[in-house]
């Protein structure tokens, strides 16, 4: 179409153009010069105007047509020489060439394939003209070469194979070629499969190295594309074989029916045992009559055993059995074989907080509470005297055979120490002990090998307030003690230190006469009074007067512990181990000329004897009552604050 616009053109330009008159200059009349232009119109109708184009006839365009047409087919017969051929696809070839390194194939393409020749078995390398099924992995490399594959184009048909018997569940054959973490690989022809362990038999395996370099039936049990992951098992063919085995076992199975069987697996909740195509459950505590902590202390892998069915589920396939219900229940005439009284022996089976169970004999056990293995002894855990294993004495305390329980003892064997206790330690006799213990209410003292007495805190001085036992003894100390009280149906035996000397206060209320005046040293400021330490370690109250606490503590405030302090002796308490003293400086605002010569003087017209109780003023006695009561709420403290410092 071009072409013909172009030659248009041409016409054009041919038909527009006309002879033009030359027209000679002179230089010597004119210098410029002048064109004249022919403006005759071009006739568009003339017929001549297309005699210089080229015409062609309809005769023509057939035979150019037919032309175009030939040139097609034949491109289209030269593709046809190259096939469908695309990258990663399974072709035939022919082989046309080979040498030391490669061998040449002819896949129909413009250029020959290469396959590396270690991929052939030597001993069965192709012939030249030989048709093989090769694997395109490039068509062209950086080298222009084609490359092909034998070993991969063998694990592609072979792979083939494989879904094609997974797909139909077709049995088919491997070789086991070596064992791995859970299991064996088996080579199943250029692929690989894995066997997990549990899938090699219908019992468990012990040693699979007796499997390596066998072949052996499998079934594609999982079979992955993508991964290109293939699992078998050859337990799964056992199973089918024995199904029909297994539902006619059940038909025949009764309730309370003997059977022999085999050992085929042992866990930590029981045994299974092979009853001929069927798995039957013997659980531990159908073992045996007596304590079994684990299935093997009893019975071994493989082993032959006689069992008993005591119940079955034909629908879940499941079967329980029972080894000790083929022989007679122990406690059938245990009381023939354990009467009471007597000594038994046995082995620690179980060790309890509050006891230690003994077993007899299989199925027979029985309890030796913590409260009988010790006359004297405090056993709070039975773990303290025995172990797991040991082999123990003891004496049947008692039987029920409806709950099946046998009460034992052991210090049953041995008379009871206590049962002579009083006669051995009498009330008021003195004895030597060892401190053994020291708590807030007092300390524990050996009289002999498991005898033990209590020493209270009142009663380890006469004088002295003790606020915990550490002030006068400490642990090992060997001292004597006077017995107070032999408890024998409580077990308990009371001790006095302070009882091994007489008793001081007669003599101490003579020397702390009333009136008299004393001096000691400060021991302790109160918010109510002053504690002092006298002669003979008497403790001394003064009392603060009637005043405001602000009063009080200005007025405590002018004396310090370890000073020395003088005060008159108004009232002797024996039972509180106290001796209230009188000071002007502490009564306060009391309206006397001189309180020390009034209290002097109101003492001295009390016409009573030594030691006899004096009628004082209420005002002293009520002072003197709060003083007392500070000092015990204060030693409640000190109490708790020791015990705080030693815990």
């Amino acid at each position: 179409m071009f072409e013909n616009v172009k030659e248009e053109n041409v016409v054009e330009q041919t038909l527009g153009t006309s002879k033009s008159d030359v027209v000679e200059v002179s230089g010597e009349l004119s210098p410029t010069t002048s064109i004249d232009i022919d403006d005759t119109p071009i006739n568009y109708l003339n017929p001549n105007l297309f005699d210089d184009i080229k015409v062609i006839n309809k005769d023509e365009l057939d035979i150019e047509k037919s032309n175009e047409n030939k040139d097609q087919e034949l491109d289209e017969l030269y593709a046809s020489t190259f096939g469908d051929i695309s990258e990663h696809t399974l072709i035939q070839g022919r082989v046309v060439g080979m040498n030391d390194r490669d061998v040449l194939i002819d896949i129909g393409f413009k250029s020959e394939g290469i396959i590396d020749r270690s991929e052939f078995d030597k001993n069965d390398l192709p012939k030249i003209g030989d048709q093989v099924e090769v694997y395109l992995e490039f068509i062209e490399d950086a080298g222009g070469n084609t490359i092909l594959s034998k070993e991969k184009a063998d694990f592609m048909k072979r792979w083939r194979a494989l879904k094609e018997a997974f797909d139909s569940e077709k049995i088919i054959k491997g070789k086991i070629i070596r064992r791995i973490k859970g299991g064996l690989i088996v080579d199943l022809g250029v692929v690989q499969a894995f066997l997990p362990g549990s899938q090699v038999d219908v019992r468990p395996i012990q040693d699979f190295d007796l499997y390596l370099e066998k072949e052996i039936e499998l079934r594609i049990v999982k079979f992955n594309e993508a991964r290109k992951n293939i699992v078998v098992s050859h337990k799964i063919i056992l199973e089918d074989s024995l199904k029909e085995q297994r539902e006619a076992l059940f038909k025949e199975l009764e309730i309370g029916s003997i059977m022999e069987g085999r050992v085929k697996n042992i866990t930590d909740f029981g045994v299974f045992v092979d009853l001929g195509g069927i798995d039957g459950l013997l659980h531990i505590t159908d073992l045996s009559w007596g304590r079994v902590n684990h299935p093997s202390e009893i019975i071994n892998l493989n082993d032959k055993i006689t069992v008993k069915i005591i119940e079955y589920d034909q629908e879940r396939k499941r079967v329980s059995l029972g080894l000790k219900q083929l022989t007679p229940h122990p406690w059938e005439d245990v009381e023939t074989k354990f009467p009471i009284g007597n000594i038994v022996k046995g082995r620690v089976v179980s060790l309890t907080n509050y006891g230690c169970f003994i077993e007899l004999e299989p199925g027979i056990e029985g309890l030796i509470h913590h409260s009988e293995i010790s006359w004297t002894k405090h056993i709070k855990n039975p773990s303290e005297v025995y172990s797991m294993g040991d082999e123990v004495d003891a004496k049947v305390l008692s039987i029920d055979s409806d709950e099946r329980k046998i009460s034992l003892g052991v210090k049953q064997l041995i008379p009871d120490p206590w049962d002579k206790i009083e006669e051995k330690y009498m009330v008021g006799t003195v004895h030597e002990v060892k401190i053994k213990n020291l708590t807030q209410f007092g300390a524990f003292a050996e009289l002999e090998d498991d005898i033990d007495g209590l020493i209270h805190v009142s009663d380890m001085s006469w004088t002295k307030i003790i606020r915990h036992p550490k002030e006068i003894v400490e642990k090992g100390q060997k001292l004597e003690v006077r017995i107070l009280e032999v408890s024998r149906e409580n077990r308990r035996i009371s001790l006095g230190y302070r009882q091994v000397t007489d008793d001081p206060w007669p003599e101490l209320v003579d020397y702390f006469e009333s009136g008299k005046e004393v001096s000691g040293e400060i021991i302790r400021i109160l918010d109510k009074g002053i504690i002092t330490l006298l002669e003979n370690d008497v403790e001394g109250i003064i009392p603060f007067g009637k005043m405001s606490k602000k009063d009080r503590r200005n007025l405590a405030g002018q004396y310090e512990i370890g000073a020395n302090l003088s005060g008159i002796v108004m009232k002797v308490s024996p039972e509180d181990k106290k001796v209230i003293l009188f000071k002007e400086e502490l009564a306060g605002t009391i309206k006397r000329t001189s309180a020390n010569d009034e209290v002097k003087q109101y003492l001295k017209n009390q016409n009573t004897g030594s030691g006899e109780k004096l009628e004082l003023p209420q005002e002293l006695i009520n002072l003197a009552s709060q003083v007392e009561e500070e000092v015990s709420e204060k030693s409640s403290e000190d109490t708790e604050s020791n015990n705080e410092e030693e815990n």
